[in-house]
């Protein structure tokens, strides 16, 4: 077994392009698809009073959707003019003008920011202005701000809480992708079934056993050391925070991997040559995460039917493990289900592919 691992990653080595090329694709996929909520909307200002203005600019840079960048009034105004901004604002201590040159969804979003930042702003500073002791009012402010006395919580359903953009498009990509990694290092097996290799390797004391974990476990380390690669490159190159469940991942990609090494396997029994898997290889991976909700959410689908044929694709199962484990932060005993799914269909797949290779002579 040791020698099929030696040799495999041998071979891996003097072409690793295949590799780099689908992990190269998978994440620009998935960093265009998701580029909305990797990064924040930017939006030009500009004010007279500079000094206020870069501290007024600090506090609404605290938001989540949005960067707002201190320019001159000219450039300001020249970005809106030759659309590269949708709008922009002039901003004073205790007021605002909103320059916009079309009513998009983006300058009403940003237009009732700027209000709400104004009206809680003005509160705040009558309140200081009608104390006693303007001090003493200030950090009784600031207290109730990073404490406040009645924490307000906005309950999500279900339904909103698991769809996330960036995530969505990322799990789904790197789980299509993978497909295609793990059936180019499985196909080897029929590559060497046809050059006579493999009637070789049954003549050694190399066992079928040996053989067979060999080549599986070699296909499994190389799609996970891929997943893992694009996941750790959303993390620490773009700042992905995986909603504080990154560890989950480690964990929820291996029965999704199992169960694609074993369909890698059955397809290899079903097929005569490498040219006839190459073929059905695309057909599969993109059906598969087309009903799998790789490409889009399966809560958007409508169709009962194609809901039905989902159940029987494991890409619904790993997008399902991942979602719920990441974004919703379920336990193991919640994520029971889908992993017994994977398993279940991995062992049916690997052991009728077996089979199939075993009883086809090439």
């Amino acid at each position: 077994m040791k020698g099929i691992l030696w040799g495999a990653f041998r071979r891996f080595l003097r072409k690793p392009g295949s590799f780099l090329i689908t992990s190269i694709i998978c994440a620009g996929f998935a960093f265009l698809l998701g580029s909305s909520s990797f990064t924040k909307v930017e939006i030009p200002v500009f004010a007279k009073n500079t000094v206020e203005a870069e501290a007024i600019v600090k506090e609404l840079n605290e938001s989540e959707s949005f960067q707002f960048k201190l320019l001159s009034e000219q450039a300001t105004l020249k970005q809106i003019e030759e659309g590269k901004a949708d709008l922009g604002a002039a901003i004073e201590a205790d007021s605002y003008t909103v320059y916009r040159a079309a009513e998009t969804e983006t300058a009403l979003a940003v237009q009732r920011y700027l209000e709400k930042y104004y009206q809680t702003h003005s509160k705040q500073t009558q309140i200081i202005n009608n104390a006693e002791d303007k001090k003493e009012a200030e950090a009784k402010l600031e207290a109730v701000n990073e404490h406040p006395l009645l924490p307000i919580t906005f309950a999500k359903s279900q339904e909103e809480s698991s769809y996330n953009q960036s995530l969505q498009a990322l799990f789904g990509f790197t789980l299509f992708f993978s497909i295609y990694t793990v059936a180019n290092t499985v196909v080897e097996i029929l590559r060497d079934k046809q050059n006579g290799i493999w009637d070789r390797f049954i003549l050694s004391s190399t066992s079928k056993t040996q053989l067979y974990l060999g080549h599986l476990v070699f296909s499994f380390l190389l799609g996970y050391l891929q997943i893992m690669l694009i996941f750790h490159i959303f993390k620490f190159g773009t700042g992905v925070e995986f909603n504080g469940n990154f560890a989950v991942v480690f964990g929820a990609v291996i029965p999704y991997l199992y169960a694609i090494v074993a369909l890698a396997i059955l397809l290899t029994g079903l097929v005569k040559t490498v040219s006839q898997f190459n073929a059905f290889i695309p057909l599969i991976a993109v059906s598969f995460a087309m009903l799998g909700g790789a490409y889009w959410p399966l809560e958007i689908v409508k169709s009962d039917f194609l809901l039905m044929l989902s159940k029987f694709v494991p890409v619904t199962y790993g997008m399902e493990l991942l979602k719920k484990g990441v974004i919703e932060g379920a336990g193991p005993m919640e994520l029971l289900f889908p992993v017994g799914i994977l398993l279940l269909m991995g062992t049916l797949m690997l052991g009728i592919g077996i089979r199939l290779i075993e009883r086809r002579h090439i």
